[in-house]
């Protein structure tokens, strides 16, 4: 674990704290392996802008400055001395979600691919149920669109750290919506990737691993690492996919200004021609108590029948989850929403709200899953764009981003 004197000592010898900021991931991997920068520098410019912007922000419990530069010489000596080597992700900076660490598979995976861990992200702390926020030594975790918002969670620092460019890239895992909330409410992206393309972090084979990255392209260089299956570039789609919106999924309480302005955006995705709006009915099953059960501990405390006929209920609600879903994917290739039902809640907690209402259902199912940044409310509260794909088709969910930061681009050169 770090010294307090990590965030407060800069690196000596580092690029530009700023410069290297607008680097996306998969420009830093091209520079280094062409040898116009090397992968010590741009670890040293991280630390050192970590150094100053976490002070505030506090996403990280932990860094590893000597351990990161060493990695990095380490990648700059390989691609010097082993005949021009190539690393699909040499020298990225990478922010490791603090309940998972070095040894996690994702962690590992990227690591081969060529990333530098720099240290460990905020996660919630004890004494809540809520697991929308982060928590330090040092005090919360703050969200960089607006510090009296949560960042969201579980994977709070993570999102914040590539929201306030002290990585490109950072690890997430996303049990119930843990990487899609938080990029949701930072304005990044989040994806979780199809149950079952690297194994589940829990016994219930909901959590799966993904990554928090500010463009489509970075997070596919991330789940081309992870599944080791390299893909194309990601680009707006051929043609317009078909996508089905539903502001609640049938059953959520899903605020209408937040609903407003992610279907603002959905419809200018419609304009841009990466989308094609049709009318599908979408009525999914509450997956609330199914999830609950499927995750839940055995408890001596509760006898055999009850728990025989809880297990029973809830795999008649996957059932008709699955029925349903089959349904929509039927008629289109994406199901549209808001990531959440509401917008950011503040350091307190969400009170009654359940954040997860919109996103908890799909890692029951399996599907793939993306945020994209939506916009803002005009209260001024960021809002994430959630779209779901058939099992398998994460590239649709990464067309479609491509084609947003495209329209976004257009929209404001």
């Amino acid at each position: 674990m770090s010294t307090p004197e990590h965030f407060a000592s800069p690196v000596p010898g580092s690029a530009a704290a700023d410069d290297y900021a607008a680097l996306s991931a998969c420009e830093i991997a091209a520079a280094v392996n062409a040898g116009r920068l090397s992968a010590r520098e741009l670890t040293a410019a991280a630390l050192e802008r970590i150094a100053r912007v976490d002070v505030e922000l506090r996403a990280f419990t932990a860094l590893w400055p000597q351990k990161a530069l060493a990695e990095a010489e380490l990648i700059d000596r390989r691609i010097r001395e082993e005949g021009g080597a190539r690393l699909p992700l040499a020298g990225v900076p990478l922010a490791v979600k603090g309940t998972e660490g070095l040894a996690a598979l994702q962690t590992k995976r990227l690591v081969a691919a060529g990333c530098v861990p720099v240290g460990a992200t905020s996660t919630p702390g004890p004494g809540t149920r809520w697991q929308t926020w982060g928590a330090t030594a040092r005090g919360v975790t703050l969200n960089p669109l607006g510090k009296q918002w949560s960042p969201g969670g579980s994977s709070a620092g993570s999102a914040v750290a590539v929201a306030a460019g002290m990585v490109p890239l950072a690890t997430g895992s996303d049990g119930a919506g843990s990487v899609r909330i938080p990029a949701a409410w930072c304005g990044v992206i989040g994806l979780k990737p199809t149950n079952g393309l690297v194994p589940a972090r829990d016994r219930a084979g909901l959590n799966v691993a993904g990554p928090l990255a500010r463009c489509a392209r970075d997070a596919a260089a991330y789940l081309d690492a992870l599944a080791g299956t390299p893909g194309p570039r990601p680009c707006a789609p051929a043609r317009p996919l078909r996508a089905a919106w539903s502001s609640t999924l049938g059953f959520a309480a899903t605020d209408p200004a937040v609903a407003d302005t992610a279907y603002a955006r959905l419809e200018a995705l419609r304009r841009a021609g990466a989308v094609d709006t049709v009318d599908v009915r979408v009525r999914l099953p509450d997956p609330a108590r199914c999830w609950e059960v499927l995750r839940s501990r055995p408890d001596s405390a509760t006898g055999a029948a009850e728990r025989a006929a809880a297990s029973a209920t809830a795999a008649r609600t996957r059932a008709a989850l699955d029925g349903a879903l089959d349904t929509v994917f039927a008629e289109v290739d994406l199901l549209v929403s808001p990531t959440t039902p509401h917008a950011p809640h503040g350091h307190d907690g969400p009170g009654d709200t359940l954040s997860v209402a919109l996103t908890w259902a799909f890692n029951i199912s399996g599907h793939p899953a993306i945020s994209l940044p939506a916009g803002r409310t005009p209260a001024g509260e960021p809002v994430g764009l959630h779209l779901v794909a058939r099992h398998g088709r994460e590239a649709d969910l990464l067309a479609v981003a491509a084609a947003a930061e495209a329209e976004a681009a257009a929209e404001h050169p």
